[in-house]
């Protein structure tokens, strides 16, 4: 294929198989505090809907500290009613040590097993090596020193608990 495309052999030849995966750095870690959760539907399509606000929290890690800021957004999920497996879809913000606003969207899905996706919904405690919970965080952060945000992939898992929730987010490099 490369002397087909006019390269030589070892001048831009093109990989043949898939890259080499994709390293991960820890990045930080949010444990943020949530309101009583709200269920409503089905709704047309069958699937239930649900909102749960932030009422607070905290970032910490090597890359970024601060605070999720109280009352500045929510997850508004859709349940699946079968089986009780969660889409997210979250937005609030978060306040640098530094004073900087940043504002997250995370994207997410919850599932497991039917017995432990029900003992999550009944607000019983479930090791999160029971279940799989991942997400795909973005931000907008503003031109400065927390711009990186904005310009990075990031993956993160999730621990939840009854009143509030642990996300773990690491910096695809």
């Amino acid at each position: 294929m490369t002397e087909q495309a006019g390269l030589s052999p070892g001048a831009g030849t093109l990989a043949k198989g898939p890259s080499a995966a994709p390293q991960l750095q820890f990045a930080f870690e949010i444990a943020i505090e949530l309101s009583p959760r709200l269920r409503y539907g089905p709704n047309i399509w069958g699937l239930e809907r649900g909102f749960v606000g932030v009422t607070g929290g905290t970032v910490s890690g090597p890359m970024l500290n601060g605070i999720v800021m109280p009352h500045t957004g929510g997850d508004w999920p859709t349940v699946r009613g079968s089986d009780n497996t969660v889409r997210f879809d979250a937005r609030y913000l978060l306040q640098a040590d530094d004073g900087t606003i940043i504002e997250l969207v995370n994207k997410g899905v919850r599932t497991g097993s039917k017995d432990v996706l029900q003992r999550l919904n009944d607000y019983q405690p479930v090791d999160p090596s029971e279940y799989y919970m991942a997400l795909t965080p973005t931000f907008d952060a503003p031109a400065g020193p927390h711009e990186w945000l904005s310009t990075a992939v990031f993956i993160g898992k999730a621990d939840r608990r009854e009143k509030r929730s642990v996300f773990t987010y690491w910096m695809v490099l």
